[in-house]
């Protein structure tokens, strides 16, 4: 891919008016700038919003799993069609890409993906990306957007990511959007409650959560809002809500594969001596795990926690879940192989 691919993510309550409609006048304004920067960039657009502009169609909506299913289902082609509609007067297509945790979690899939969206690069089109809700079992959904937006980025090698929020940054204790952070700690969590923003699923944690991702990987984040005439631009330039720095990332494709499937249907909790282990760059052996959380299968990615619930990286299984909790404590059984490790370090 000669140009530089960048990620953008669109959350329910900053597309949204008060009534939880749609704001096409948004829609129209990000649909124009997208259209300028895809002249430079390769550019994928994460919109939230299909639940939201579906549930109407559904007759005392409560919000329960099969509800948003449903209203997801009704939601998606009305979104994208507004999509289409102010594309279209930029003479830009767009593609429909539902996608499901399988297609990062299979390498052979995860390639098709990328295949595929060159191709939509190639001939013009941008693609429009969202969870495939109807078929996603409540186990293995993506725990939001901002989670589907970063596997993207990490998995298409993205220079930037850039996840828009109704908030604008990340806010002090003064209410002042925190212009540049270079590292997520606590210094930085300190700032942020567990409120979610409006009718979306996530907030400013989870954004947080993947940046710390994201940025450890090399991809330089800005949590932004979409105020101004050209809000994304002035992201790109360090001149619009939070940005972090990206950090140097020396991993090749594959292991950026590997990455991209972090957030998993399994967890390995390790102990202190295992968590050293696995900094100096060692196997994991089944001695060194506490807790067993999911249920995966042998040669899928999962994620490995250490005694202060810090993600300390993700790795591919040798054994599937169950064979491993019948080897917690017994043997020095390889859990994972330190080829097959890949860690998040600060």
């Amino acid at each position: 891919m000669s140009k530089e691919v960048i990620v953008i993510k669109l959350g329910t309550a900053v597309i949204s008016k008060g009534d939880g409609t749609i704001d096409t006048a948004i829609i129209k304004k990000v649909a124009a700038e997208i259209a300028a920067l895809s002249k430079r960039y390769h550019i994928v657009l994460v919109s939230s919003g299909a639940v939201g502009s579906g549930k109407k169609y559904l007759k005392d909506y409560k919000g329960s799993l099969l509800e948003r299913k449903a209203a997801a289902a009704v939601g998606n082609p009305i979104l994208i069609q507004l999509y289409h509609k102010y594309f279209q007067q930029h003479k830009i297509n767009v593609a429909q890409a539902l996608c499901e945790r399988v297609h990062f979690s299979n390498r052979i899939q995860f390639l098709q993906l990328r295949q595929t969206f060159t191709t939509f690069w190639e001939n013009n089109i941008v693609p429009i990306v969202n969870e495939n809700d109807l078929v996603s079992n409540v186990e293995i959904k993506f725990s939001d957007n901002d989670e589907l937006a970063t596997l993207i980025a990490i998995g298409f090698d993205a220079s930037h990511l850039i996840l828009c929020t109704s908030t604008g940054g990340v806010l002090d204790d003064q209410k002042k959007i925190i212009p540049l952070i270079e590292k997520v700690d606590g210094s930085v969590l300190k700032y942020v409650t567990k409120d979610k923003s409006g009718p979306g699923l996530g907030g400013m944690l989870s954004k947080l959560t993947f940046t710390r991702l994201a940025s450890s990987l090399g991809i330089e984040v800005v949590i932004g809002g979409l105020k101004g005439d050209q809000p994304l631009k002035a992201a790109l330039a360090k001149k619009n809500g939070t940005c972090f720095l990206a950090r140097k990332s020396n991993l090749r494709a594959r292991q950026k594969w590997l990455a991209s499937g972090s957030i998993t249907l399994g967890t390995l909790h390790v102990d202190k001596g295992a968590a050293k282990a696995l900094l100096n760059r060692k196997s994991l052996l089944t001695i060194g795990i506490s807790k067993v959380e999911g249920k995966f299968l042998e040669g899928e990615v999962i994620q490995l926690m250490d005694e202060d619930n810090t993600i300390l990286g993700v790795a591919k299984a040798r054994l599937d879940a169950a064979a491993i909790i019948a080897q917690l404590k017994l043997k020095n059984v390889v859990a994972a192989h330190a080829d097959d490790i890949v860690l998040f370090n600060d």
